[in-house]
Formats: C-alpha cells, sequence, structure tokens
C-alpha cells in the first residue's frame, strides 16, 4: 500500500483506507497461513508508520534526511513477531529520550485514538528506555514482550539500544528469571489445563498452546538451553492458523477453541470435520508440550551445574592446587545391553549399534521407565534414525520389554511421550495411529484415547499381582479402545484389530485368543453389573458364557477397574466396584460348577418394613429422605453431597413417571434409581407394596424438605398436579444455550439378558424431567415395571428397565420391539 492509498482526500491520516485494505486482506487477498499474518503485519506497520510520521511533525528533531529521532514507534510480543492474526491485540510501545513530555503526550493521542475508532484491540505504553528497562527488570511478562521489539517508525539508533540492552539483561538475569518463567508456565497450565486433552482448548494459554512457544522462544534467547525444533515451528503454525480461523468464524478475538465454533473452523481449514481438526491441534499441542518438558529439563540441569562448579572448582584446588577447567565429568551407569544413565537421563553407551539391534528401542524404553528416568532427546532421535524394524513377529525379548515399559507404571508415561514424540511408537505398533490424538466427546472421559490407554495401563501396572498372566492385562490394557479409531463398536473392531496386533508382537495362538476376548468385551462386567438385575441366573450365565475361564474373568475384572480409574472420577467409585466385585464373585461361582441360585425376594431392612406397614396403613406414599453428611462411599470423588430417598406405596400406575417427574420439578438430579416390589410379613402377604430406593443430589441449592416431596407426590399421584405442563413451563423459561449437538437416544431390548422380564435399555443425554418421560412413555405401553437400574455417567443417562405384563411375564418378542421403537419416539 503507498502513502496516498493510506490517506483520505484532506491528506489525514488513511485510517478508511486502512481499514477498507484490511477487509480486503482478510476476506480475498493473501493465501491463508503465515503470507496472510505476515501481510496483515506489514499492512498495519505502513499504517501505523504514517500516523506516527504525520503525528511526530514538530514533535521531535529530524535528520538531515527528514527522519525524526528521539522517539520512536516499537512492536512487541506477538506483533513485534512479524505476525498478526485476524483479531489480535497490537502490542505498541512509543519509545522516546524524556524531552518534551507535553509533545510527546500528543502524539500518543494521535497514534491511540485512531487503533480505537477502528475497534482494534491495543496494548500500549509510552516509556524513555530506562523506564522501559526497569519496567521489563520488575514484570516478567513485559520482558518477554521486549524480547520480540521490532522497529516501526522513528528513531532507528534508539529501538536498536533498548533491544540490545534488553537482550543483555536477559542473558545476565536468565539464571535467576528462567524459573521464574517456569513457575509462571506451571501456574498458567494448572489455571487452564492441557491442550492436548481438552475438548475446548485455550489455543494460547493451556499448557502446549502458544504462550508455550514464546516461553521456549526466550529460553533460546538466554543462550542457557534451546528447545527441541523438529516439529515445534509445524506445530506453532497450526495453532495460528486455527486461531485465524476461530478469529474470522467469530469475528472478534478469542483463542478459546468452543464445541460450537470447531465444525465452522475445520471447514474454514479444508478439514472434514471437528475431529480431524482437534487431532490437528492436539498433535501440535503435544510436540510443543514434549518441547517444553525437555527444555526444561535442560535449564535445570545447566543451572545446577553452574550452581556445582564454584565449589568443584575448590575441592579441585584443595586436592591438586590448582583449577579444573570445563564442566565436570558425569558418570555413566549401565542399566542394560547398550542402555546407561547419564546425568539422570537415560541414554545409549557408546558400543551401542541401533542399527544392528532392533529391540535396542524397547530395551531403552524399559530400562528407563523401570528407572524412574526421561529417555534422552538425543537418544530418542538416533533411535528413531537409525534402529532396523523388528521382525514380524517380534522375538520375545521385544515382547518381554514391551511387557516391562508398560509394567513401569507412572513413568511409563514419559517415556511413551518420547517415543511417540520421535514417530517411534507408530513404527513399533503402526495401528496406533487410529488412535493418536483422537479426542473422545464425553464428559467421563479426561484424556484423549491415545492417553487413556496409557493411563489405562499405568492403572493396571499396580494390579499385576492380582492376576496369574500380568504380561496379557498389560497388553490388553494398552489395546482395549483400540478400535475407536474405526465406526461402529468398538470391541469389535478392536477385537479384529487386537488379535492381529498380538500376533504380531508374538503371542501365541492361545494368548492372542485371551487378547482379543478381552478387548471386545472389556466393557462387559461393568455394563451388566450395573444394567442388569445380578439375582437373575440368566444374567450370571450370559457373562460366564462370554468369559469362558477363570484365569480370563479375573483379567477382565483387573482391566474393567484399571480402565474405569483411567477414564476419570466418574467412572469407578466403591459402589459401583462392589457390583462388580458381587457380579465376579457370582460368575465365579458358576465357572468353579457352583449353579446360580433362584433368584429370591431380598430381605427388607427393618427401616424399609416399617415404611412398607406404614404405606399399607395409610394407602399413600411414605418418605424417608436421608441426607449425606459427607462424601459417601459409593459416590464419585468430589460429587456434591447428596442423599438417599426410599419411596414405599401401595402398587398402583404411574408411580414411577409420578415420582421421577416429582423430584426433576425440585430440581433434585437422580444418581442411580431402583424399584422393586417388597415382600411384606405374613399378615400384609397378599398386598403388594412398591420400593423405591434413589440416590438424589440438589441441583444447586440445599435438598427440600420430605413432607413437601410427600404433598407433591401425592398431588401427581391424584392427577391434581401436572407434571409434564409444570416441566414444560420451566423448560420455556430457560435460556438456550449454544453447545455441540448431543446424539439421538436409542433405545433397544438387551436379548436372552433375563428369563423373567424384558430388559429395556435407554441411552440418552441426561436432562431434568428425562426419568420421568420415561416412566410415563412405559405406563402407556400398559407394562409393568419389575426393576429399574438407572445410573448417570457424566451427560449420558444409561438406564435398564425390566418390564413384563400385567401377568408376569416377558413380552412377546414383537411388543418388546415396538415397546422400544414407541419409546424412542417419546424421548
Amino acid at each position: 500500500m503507498t502513502s496516498t492509498d493510506a490517506r483520505t482526500a484532506d491528506g489525514t491520516p488513511g485510517t478508511g483506507g486502512y481499514a477498507a485494505a484490511r477487509s480486503r486482506l482478510l476476506t480475498q487477498g493473501a493465501r491463508p497461513g503465515p503470507p496472510r499474518r505476515a501481510a496483515l503485519a506489514e499492512l498495519t506497520d505502513q499504517w501505523l508508520a504514517e500516523l506516527f510520521t504525520e503525528g511526530a511533525t514538530g514533535t521531535a528533531g529530524t535528520t538531515d534526511a527528514g527522519g525524526v529521532y528521539g522517539v520512536s514507534l516499537v512492536a512487541v510480543g506477538g506483533y513485534g513477531g512479524g505476525e498478526l492474526s485476524p483479531h489480535s491485540d497490537l502490542d505498541l510501545l512509543l519509545l522516546h529520550d524524556g524531552h518534551d513530555s507535553t509533545a510527546i503526550a500528543a502524539l500518543a493521542d494521535r497514534l491511540w485514538y485512531p487503533v480505537w475508532d477502528l475497534g482494534l484491540a491495543l496494548d500500549h505504553s509510552v516509556r524513555t528506555p530506562a523506564q522501559a528497562r526497569k519496567t521489563a527488570g520488575e514484570d516478567l511478562k513485559a520482558q518477554l514482550g521486549l524480547l520480540h521489539a521490532r522497529h516501526l517508525s522513528g528513531d532507528p539508533g534508539l529501538t536498536s539500544a533498548l533491544r540490545a540492552v534488553v537482550l543483555a539483561d536477559w542473558r545476565e538475569q536468565a539464571p535467576a528469571r528462567l524459573p521464574e518463567l517456569q513457575e509462571l508456565c506451571a501456574a498458567r497450565a494448572e489455571r487452564h489445563g492441557e491442550l492436548r486433552y481438552l475438548l475446548e482448548p485455550d489455543l494460547k494459554e493451556a499448557r502446549g498452546g502458544l504462550r508455550d512457544v514464546t516461553a521456549l522462544r526466550a529460553v533460546a534467547a538466554s543462550w542457557l538451553a534451546d528447545a527441541p525444533r523438529a516439529g515445534l515451528a509445524d506445530a506453532r503454525r497450526t495453532l495460528l492458523d486455527v486461531r485465524d480461523a476461530l478469529h474470522l468464524a467469530t469475528g472478534r478475538a478469542g483463542d478459546r477453541l468452543t464445541l460450537q465454533e470447531q465444525d465452522q473452523v475445520a471447514a474454514d481449514l479444508g478439514l472434514p470435520d471437528a475431529d480431524a481438526l482437534l487431532r490437528q491441534v492436539y498433535d501440535a499441542a503435544r510436540v510443543i508440550s514434549y518441547a517444553g518438558d525437555v527444555t526444561w529439563r535442560e535449564v535445570g540441569r545447566v543451572l545446577r551445574s553452574r550452581a556445582a562448579r564454584p565449589r568443584l572448582r575448590a575441592l579441585a584446588r584443595g586436592a591438586f592446587g590448582r583449577t579444573t577447567a570445563g564442566a565436570p565429568v558425569t558418570e555413566r551407569s549401565p542399566l542394560a545391553e547398550g542402555v546407561v544413565e547419564q546425568d539422570g537421563e537415560v541414554g545409549l553407551s557408546r558400543t551401542a549399534r541401533p542399527e544392528r539391534d532392533p529391540v535396542l528401542v524397547l530395551r531403552a524404553a524399559a530400562a528407563a521407565a523401570q528407572a524412574g528416568l526421561p529417555l534422552s532427546p538425543h537418544a530418542a532421535r538416533r533411535l528413531a534414525a537409525s534402529v532396523r524394524p523388528l521382525p514380524t513377529p517380534w522375538p520375545a525379548e521385544a515382547r518381554d520389554r514391551l511387557v516391562s515399559l508398560l509394567g513401569a507404571g507412572r513413568p511409563s508415561v514419559q517415556v511413551w511421550e518420547a517415543l511417540d514424540a520421535e514417530g517411534l511408537i507408530t513404527r513399533l505398533l503402526p495401528d496406533w495411529e487410529r488412535v493418536r490424538c483422537r479426542p473422545q466427546r464425553t464428559a467421563v472421559h479426561r484424556w484423549t484415547v491415545d492417553r487413556h490407554l496409557i493411563e489405562t495401563a499405568v492403572r493396571a501396572a499396580g494390579m499385576t499381582r492380582r492376576v496369574d498372566r500380568p504380561d496379557l492385562l498389560l497388553v490388553a490394557a494398552l489395546l482395549h479402545d483400540i478400535g475407536k479409531g474405526e465406526p461402529g463398536d468398538h470391541g469389535v473392531a478392536g477385537e479384529r484389530i487386537a488379535r492381529d496386533m498380538a500376533g504380531r508382537i508374538g503371542f501365541d495362538r492361545a494368548d492372542t485368543t485371551v487378547l482379543a476376548t478381552l478387548v471386545r468385551h472389556h466393557l462387559l462386567l461393568v455394563d451388566t453389573a450395573t444394567r442388569r438385575d445380578l439375582a437373575d441366573p440368566a444374567t450370571v450365565r450370559a457373562v460366564a458364557g462370554t468369559v469362558g475361564a477363570q484365569s480370563t474373568l479375573e483379567l477382565l475384572h483387573a482391566l474393567t477397574e484399571a480402565d474405569a480409574l483411567a477414564t476419570g472420577p466418574a467412572a469407578w467409585f466403591a459402589w459401583r466396584g462392589a457390583l462388580v466385585g458381587d457380579l465376579v464373585e457370582r460368575v465365579s461361582a458358576l465357572l468353579a460348577g457352583d449353579e446360580p441360585a433362584v433368584p429370591r425376594a431380598p430381605v427388607p431392612t427393618a427401616e424399609q418394613e416399617r415404611l412398607a406397614v406404614e404405606a399399607f396403613r395409610t394407602g399413600g406414599p411414605v418418605l424417608a429422605l436421608r441426607a449425606r453428611t459427607e462424601p459417601p462411599a459409593e459416590e464419585p470423588s468430589g460429587a456434591p453431597l447428596g442423599a438417599e430417598l426410599t419411596v414405599a406405596l401401595p402398587d398402583r400406575p404411574g408411580v414411577l413417571p409420578a415420582t421421577a417427574g416429582v423430584l426433576a420439578l425440585h430440581r433434585l438430579t437422580v444418581r442411580t434409581a431402583e424399584l422393586r416390589t417388597l415382600d411384606l410379613p405374613d399378615a400384609l402377604h397378599d398386598t403388594p407394596v412398591l420400593l423405591l430406593t434413589w440416590r438424589i443430589a440438589a441441583e444447586y441449592g440445599s435438598l427440600p424438605d420430605a413432607t413437601r416431596l410427600r404433598a407433591d407426590l401425592v398431588r401427581a399421584l391424584d392427577g391434581s398436579l401436572d407434571i409434564a405442563a409444570r416441566l414444560a413451563e420451566r423448560d420455556a423459561a430457560c435460556p438456550r444455550r449454544r453447545g455441540g449437538a448431543a446424539p439421538p437416544p436409542r433405545v433397544t431390548v438387551a436379548p436372552a439378558a433375563s428369563r423373567h422380564a424384558t430388559v429395556i435399555e435407554v441411552r440418552a443425554q441426561d436432562a431434568p424431567g428425562l426419568l420421568f418421560r420415561i416412566g410415563r412413555a412405559l405406563e402407556r405401553a400398559g407394562v409393568r415395571v419389575r426393576s429399574a437400574h438407572v445410573s448417570t455417567l457424566g451427560a449420558n443417562a444409561v438406564d435398564a428397565f425390566y418390564v413384563t405384563t400385567d401377568g408376569g411375564a416377558p413380552l412377546p418378542a414383537r411388543e418388546a420391539a415396538s415397546l422400544a421403537r414407541a419409546l424412542e419416539q417419546a424421548l
């Protein structure tokens, strides 16, 4: 853009011309990515330079060439790097020599106001070099911004002098300031989380984001250490490209990639969907995070070495009368064939020959993990450059080293990530690419698929003493979700992939079959325990028929617990663990030859019997509400305090929807629910009484009084309280919030799940009133609910209902299918 393009007709600085040119550039100008960011920075540079020149006339001295001296305009921070995202801040410093402060203030106004008039974000300051240097010494963030100072207009000598002194100060102060910078990065990571695992990541502030790249550049500028450069520039470019697309999609500045914007951003970047976008973002964040880990370890090593040198010189001077030159030589301790420990890292020995030893990569990784030490980046790069591929099937040593790596527990994570950063994991296990950096769009999961698999192996490492074949447990933990990279049921897809991988790793046919079974059915125990009647012999026989052997059941039990613990706090807690343990005991007994007993009605507690008798005597509902005063063992850690509500009343139509609806009206969240008919004492034997047990929690506020709940339940049962209308009114009054679209509900009939009832499974997005709508639909269908097993996993409700005809028999197949369709339509 020429000077006249940047001016209006009357000769004033061309704010309107800049705005038009900026708009053209962002919509139809330079191609996206670095070219557009550089072009936008150049366009902005020219506009600001003309604003400065126009405003500086008469403000400062001029050179013989007509340039300005004694004052300069400097770009700092991100803008100082020479690239500019569509709606990023303009970080500007007006630098002056301290003369004529009134004129400098006037110049500042002529610079800042046109920027504000265009609605651009501006981070500005006016300082002398001495003031800028003092501020940098006191404020680490200001010092980081000045490391990228770039001259825009005015006196270049002023800018150059400031750059020189700031860099010199940074290098001199680095031993003290780098630990402060590391703490700043750690605190930011604590606040914003890990970019590579977040469903709505902050591209700038989260760990592995753009702020960390700035920190790594600052470390490099200190000359104390440098980050691994392989892939780092591409990772930064990826995050900047995504942020550019986000800015243009939203029309505003922002770094959080929210769910509602992901599809548009993906389309703008030419990606097929939001998952492909997140995989790119996660991959970039992983490169940056790994570079940060390596760099900060190197910084620590350098600083420790510097601190030790004076002591070593003193010791050497005392021993030999002279000073030893250079850094101390660190000892190399052998860990395995071709593998040594040196200076707190695991590297390759001088005699190691990766090009002749294909097992060396797994030997080094296992040694590092078992020693609890990081794998040296240099060693990882050397292995990636020269190690030979393993033969198929793997030799026994390679398989054993993989098991040793997985069995090391928590230290295996950093070693695995070092291998992954150099591309070694996908070379060892090509199928790993299916799940690498793959997002999981459920609130229950904390990690991406690949990290979840490693976390499961970490958990399983603590359970290896519980099983006869710890090697099968650890490999099953690594592979149990490998099918999530494929369409359809990930257990079915995973079985096929795991069978192939196990054969290539070197397991024999029998072990491969066990691994395939574990992967195919890794959800069997927890699904059955939480959604089936464990007293029903059909439930126990179905599980026993699937696992087939006691040893497989033992492995599956440990894998189930490890998988749930690695998922997140909402997936495993004492109550769920007790249900799974109960199921395993019953199946184990059956596999040992003991037939499951015919189901009997559970013996009521004294409290339940009292409530049932009172319900029979009064002919109406009787409630007992027991609030929790401390987090119960059967709830997830950190869950809000809740209560147990027991409702007893004579059997009649509409009990389930009425009770669920009243709870929804009182904004009570149902965590679990059980419904059954209670056998009363002999005197009342012919009078059926329903017993409903609910574990509930207040959505917000305190729990309601039991008397109010009972009063509303009575009204709901007699029809004077229209629950459906009340819930609809409340829904209409609530503001609609944008968010990711939930998948549609799914209702199925579980085949052969029980000989005594038909089992209807409901999977849907959890929402207030969901259980009310389900209960109402079941009542309208004219079926009897013998028992209900309700559970909530994050934002998902997974419920099972045992239903019968009025005569107490299972539904005919056609009626069951019709009921499932009607229930799905009602939801």
